[in-house]
């Protein structure tokens, strides 16, 4: 077997690699489709933890406080949000035999674990998948900070930003056919280009602590896998 070149990392995933076709909701199949993604990972051995975004089920900013709510509030039903992905995906996951730990930043017990970073690290160790639901546990901040966050936090050695694209690219491709798709860049150049994919907030935490980013296409092929095994997929954001 291959030999991957990250033994440990974090995928960041957005919320509509769980939605049904219309990008709302979440769609079982979809889930199933994903857990065989992560399946490919994990049976290389390699230590995984997910933190997921609730697109497809609530934006704080546009569905919330852009018509009037209190930012702070739709903040937080964005966090329960990403539990409900959470869960939705750790039940997909456990049925490819795959066991999985959902860890929370804002605590129900009920439901899930509270965060809590030696013991995410320590059921990684053990061959789980750790799914750290509800964002930092405070408003204002996306799910793209609480990858970065958790990525420094249980020593990730790449953060893996799974989206709709396929790479960074020096224009929008869906409005310049001619856009170029970049294949390495600095944390600096990502954030004068200011890039879409990945906030500033999250670059600018992975750029102080040197955390590597690779940002791909969730639906080609194996590309989560490619990724992992050290070939060329995406854009790479490092130091």
């Amino acid at each position: 077997m291959t030999k991957p070149k990250y033994n440990r990392i974090l995928l960041k995933l957005g919320g509509e690699a769980l939605s049904t076709p219309n990008g709302t909701g979440i769609d079982p199949t979809e889930a199933d489709t994903l857990a065989q993604k992560i399946k490919l990972i994990k049976d290389l051995d390699v230590q995984v933890a997910i933190v997921i975004g609730a697109g497809n089920l609530w934006r704080g900013m546009t569905d919330g406080a852009a018509h009037g709510m209190e930012r702070a509030t739709a903040d937080h039903m964005g966090m329960l949000a990403t539990v409900m992905n959470s869960l939705a995906l750790a039940d997909a996951l456990g049925r490819y035999g795959i066991v999985t730990r959902v860890q929370t930043a804002i605590e129900m017990k009920a439901l899930a674990e509270p965060y809590i970073r030696g013991r995410a690290i320590r059921h990684m160790e053990k061959g789980r998948v750790v799914i750290l639901g509800a964002g930092t546990g405070n408003p204002y901040f996306t799910t793209d900070t609480a990858a970065a966050l958790r990525a420094m936090e249980i020593d990730a050695e790449v953060l893996i930003k799974a989206t709709k694209v396929d790479g960074v690219y020096d224009t929008d491709p869906l409005k310049n056919t001619q856009a170029r798709r970049i294949a390495q860049l600095t944390y600096i150049e990502a954030l004068n280009l200011g890039v879409r994919v990945l906030d500033s907030t999250a670059l600018t935490l992975c750029m102080e602590n040197q955390m590597p980013i690779i940002v791909l296409n969730l639906w080609q092929e194996d590309s989560v896998k490619k990724a992992v095994l050290g070939e060329k997929v995406g854009t790479l954001i490092c130091p």
